[in-house]
């Protein structure tokens, strides 16, 4: 059966896909972590390899740390286990599993393979996995109770703008991600949320409010914690769409405004994606120093002093 024809003209327009060992994890990050209630937690993340998203939406960027094929059987334990293996100083108290997919399809992460993931998780309090809404089903509750710590699934809602949302080929509406959120609250499950900051079809000018909304839709179904993620060209559709005023690369004003504007949506904890933040559009007299506030807003949350820049925001 041949992909739809917007599957096959977003894939044409990439760039030649990197290889990728599936023996090997792409790397991890150990950093502190706010969550809700205040308190903070040290996180490990670990970058799996594993098999391509089967949902092929027009902003993603992670498909170049993919494989061609579905995950080999073992492959993710051995990531997982070699990362553990060299950790070194106090355990960390969450491990977040990324696969650059979706945890709970059975190409990306192969069912025989959750016995042993739980096991090595068996030393954190909490892990965190990411799918999409459309997979979270009775998989995801066993997986959960597999788990000796308190299961976490981030899930990308992206933006609830209508038009926007229909044409981000993510096939994703509201009904489909509130029953997700509804599967997860009914088992004990937690609920993190992916939002865009920019996403395609979205007017430029009206990005921020419609980030906004978009955290806010998530903790009313239940989040409680929003990422903010500032949208990354290079995937060779945003260029043609970019082309088209359909796209536009938000900005590091744009993303302090969002996040600034969701410090009302407590007690969730609303963060900014800061990978790759210092590429985003910015004066370079501030930059740093956005940079900078926006890390303690991650950290510490509540209303911070503004940044005042005489080049680009004169009294």
């Amino acid at each position: 059966m041949s992909a739809p024809a917007a599957d096959r003209r977003i894939r044409a327009l990439r760039s030649p896909k990197p290889a990728v060992d599936p023996w090997r994890a792409h790397g991890s990050i150990l950093e502190e972590e706010r969550r809700p209630g205040g308190c903070v937690e040290r996180a490990l993340t670990i970058f799996l390899a594993g098999a391509e998203c089967s949902f092929t939406c027009s902003f993603c960027d992670l498909w170049q740390w993919t494989l061609a094929g579905p995950t080999p059987p073992g492959a993710l334990p051995r990531q997982i286990g070699g990362v553990l293996q060299a950790l070194e100083g106090p355990w960390p108290d969450r491990l977040k599993l990324y696969n650059a997919s979706n945890f709970f399809d059975r190409r990306a992460v192969p069912p025989e393979d959750l016995p042993a993931i739980a096991g090595l998780a068996a030393r954190f309090a909490g892990v965190t996995v990411e799918s999409h809404a459309r997979t979270i089903g009775p998989a995801t509750a066993t997986f959960a109770d597999r788990l000796d710590g308190r299961l976490e699934v981030a899930v990308g809602l992206e933006t609830v703008h209508p038009t926007a949302a229909a044409r981000l080929n993510k096939r994703l509406d509201p009904a489909r991600f509130d029953a997700a959120a509804r599967f997860l609250r009914d088992h004990g499950i937690d609920l993190r949320v992916f939002v865009l900051l920019g996403a395609p079809y979205v007017p430029a000018a009206e990005s921020v409010e419609w980030t906004v909304r978009s955290a806010a839709y998530a903790v009313e179904r239940g989040a409680a914690h929003v990422s903010i993620i500032p949208v990354r060209g290079g995937n060779g559709e945003l260029e043609r769409l970019q082309a088209l005023g359909h796209f536009a690369v938000p900005t590091l004003t744009q993303l302090e405004a969002a996040l600034d504007r969701c410090a009302g949506l407590s007690p969730a904890v609303v963060t900014a994606d800061l990978w790759d933040a210092h590429r985003l559009p910015a004066c370079a007299a501030c930059r740093d120093a956005r940079l900078d506030r926006l890390r303690l807003l991650n950290r510490a949350g509540g209303p911070q002093p503004p940044v005042l820049c005489p080049r680009c925001s004169p009294a």
